[in-house]
């Protein structure tokens, strides 16, 4: 489910689920309108209740808050509402049972331009946590597992107390609808590219009632959930998928894309004109940052500003570049995705390559039995990875007809794991 997001015609919208929390909120609204009003910014705060029958919903009103009764179950279904009613440019989430005080508002807030996301944590540098040691221990362990599990840099993952700017919601799928919400959208956030920020918090235990979150239960839907979370991360349509798999556990994984990294930055000219069509989220354009990137996602754009600022959103048959602006054209990975045409896609990277211009271009060798076994396998393996997606299907003969057929000069090719072909060829003068 994608948020449907309001227009923003506030500057902050506080967030706060809610449920059975009457006699804290009596408390926590008073004081909250006190530290906004300081601020000097206009803002909100909404309660989205679920259903509570403890008077919530006059208290409330009483304070001057927006009411908002959800009745689809879970703390996600309810922070998934509010990011739908808010107005704000930017979003903060707390909890009403006085644990998240209201005066720290204004330290999340300060800290605004340093992140997308910024999380008042527990777990950096100058934060703590008053609990009692088994909450706090198993807090801690959940934290670092999914922290490390999931290879996101957050020490606090479950935090629920945090700012958000209110765009990073856009075109956001977000599937959980309990507190694995929290971990859902710092790495989704993360897989786009954007900062995510921890400042020191000193967290207190509630003033009063009784907490919705069972530590023993959370901690076993954190885990039983833990796997579905794992596979989206690991996903070839996360928009990090390339550059971890760079550094990646798997030994054949990192094997291979160290190797294609390696052939086509000693194929292609250095700190020349160059354009990398279908640059994903690769290691290759981060070691060339004169390169124009381009690629048809744009959450992997997103994610590799932190390296490169010439990037372009485009199909690659229809390249936004004037004829012969590059002395060097990169396609790795990219032309088995398309339909051959008649060639279409060659001519389009012939048109943008200056005469006696350098073409590294990259795609499995149908050829090779190796590279059949490796297929099937990756297929049975990853079922929904690009495998399925190979749609034409080149050799080494068949591409050599058809740079032979545009003029190139082929100059030299190599393999990776003798399956997947790599050619470097120079465009006439």
């Amino acid at each position: 489910m994608k948020p449907a997001l309001k227009a923003d015609t506030l500057d902050l919208s506080i967030i706060i689920a809610a449920l059975n929390e009457a006699p804290n909120l009596y408390r926590l609204l008073p004081l909250l309108r006190s530290d906004l009003d300081k601020l000097g910014i206009s803002w909100e705060i909404i309660i989205i209740d679920g259903n509570s029958q403890d008077g919530t919903q006059k208290v409330v009103e009483q304070a001057g808050a927006r009411y908002v009764c959800e009745t689809a179950p879970g703390y996600g279904a309810a922070i998934f509402r509010g990011i739908c009613e808010a107005n704000g440019k930017y979003i903060q989430t707390m909890d009403a049972d006085m644990s998240h005080p209201a005066p720290f508002i204004k330290n999340l807030w300060d800290a605004r331009e340093k992140g997308d996301v910024v999380i008042a944590s527990r777990y950096v540098p100058g934060g703590c946590a008053d609990q009692p040691w088994f909450r706090y221990t198993l807090s801690r362990i959940l934290n670092r597992f999914f922290s490390s599990g999931l290879s996101v840099p957050v020490r606090d993952m479950s935090s629920g107390f945090r700012l958000y700017r209110k765009a990073i919601f856009e075109g956001m799928d977000l599937t959980f609808t309990n507190f694995v919400i929290l971990i859902e959208i710092l790495l989704k956030a993360y897989g786009k590219g954007l900062n995510v920020c921890e400042v020191p918090f000193h967290y207190q235990p509630r003033v009063s009632g009784s907490s919705k979150a069972r530590i023993i239960k959370f901690g076993k839907d954190y885990l039983r959930l833990f796997y579905r979370v794992w596979k989206m991360r690991n996903s070839v349509q996360f928009p990090d998928y390339d550059w971890r798999a760079y550094d990646s556990r798997i030994w054949l994984q990192r094997y291979w894309q160290r190797m294609r990294h390696n052939i086509i930055l000693r194929y292609s000219p250095r700190f020349v004109p160059t354009c990398d069509v279908g640059c994903g989220s690769s290691r290759i354009l981060a070691d060339m940052p004169h390169a124009v990137g381009v690629d048809l996602r744009h959450d992997k754009l997103v994610f590799m500003r932190r390296t490169n600022t010439l990037l372009a959103q485009c199909d690659a048959l229809r390249l936004p570049f004037a004829d012969n602006a590059f002395e060097c054209v990169i396609c790795s990975e990219v032309v088995e995705h398309i339909p051959h045409e008649n060639g279409r896609v060659f001519d389009e990277l012939t048109r943008i390559l200056r005469p006696g211009g350098i073409l590294v271009l990259g795609t499995p060798d149908y050829d090779r039995w190796e590279w059949r076994v490796i297929e099937w396998f990756y297929g049975k393996i990853a079922p929904n990875a690009y495998a399925e997606e190979h749609i034409t299907h080149y050799t080494l003969n068949s591409l050599s007809t058809i740079l032979k057929e545009r003029q190139y000069q082929l100059l030299e090719h190599d393999y990776i794991g003798r399956g997947e072909l790599i050619i470097k060829a120079q465009k006439p003068n």
